[in-house]
Formats: structure tokens, C-alpha cells, sequence
């Protein structure tokens, strides 16, 4: 059972089997934001991006950053790091709008 898992996953060891599964966590939170978006916008019957969403991104960019920077894809960092700052920001303006009103 664990050859035939292993090899699914193309994976030759627990530790890399565990940072699969750390992945496709990151993954599913960051495809879970999507889901948090449109159901917002479906209640309120116009495109709405609600701070879940950015809660979201930050999560499921750091774990996937981590994955990334465990498999050495240079590609996939870079992509995860602007990211990243692109969600705190976001995050960071909500918060000045909101002091301010």
C-alpha cells in the first residue's frame, strides 16, 4: 500500500510524502479563498472581496512558500513571495480605511 502511494505521489520518502501532503494543504487553503470570495458575492449579489479571502491567501502563500522552498523551485518561490506581500498589503490598507473611518 505504501509503494503504490509513494509512487502516485512521486515521493521516495516519509519526509517527502509529508511535505506532498503540506503542499496540498497550502493548496486547498489557497483554492478555499476563491470559494470565500464568490460565496460573499453570490449573498450580497455583487463581486465582494471579504478579509477571509486575504486570510486565506496568507495562509495557504506561507505553507506553499514552505513547500516551495523545501522542493528548491525557484519559480514557484518567487511567485509565492509577491504574493505574499501582495495579501499583507491588502490586509494592511483594509485595516488603515477601517482606523480611519
Amino acid at each position: 500500500m505504501t509503494e503504490a502511494v509513494f509512487s502516485f505521489l512521486h515521493v521516495q520518502s516519509w519526509t517527502e510524502f509529508w511535505w506532498v501532503i503540506i503542499g496540498l494543504v497550502g493548496q486547498l487553503l489557497f483554492t478555499g479563498r476563491f470559494l470565500v470570495q464568490w460565496l460573499a458575492s453570490e449573498k450580497a449579489r455583487k463581486s465582494v472581496v471579504p478579509v477571509a479571502f486575504w486570510w486565506f491567501s496568507i495562509g495557504g502563500g506561507l505553507i506553499l512558500l514552505a513547500y516551495a522552498l523545501y522542493r528548491k523551485d525557484p519559480v514557484f518561490i518567487l511567485g509565492q513571495s509577491m504574493g505574499l506581500f501582495i495579501y499583507v498589503r491588502n490586509l494592511w490598507l483594509i485595516r488603515a480605511e477601517r482606523r480611519a473611518a
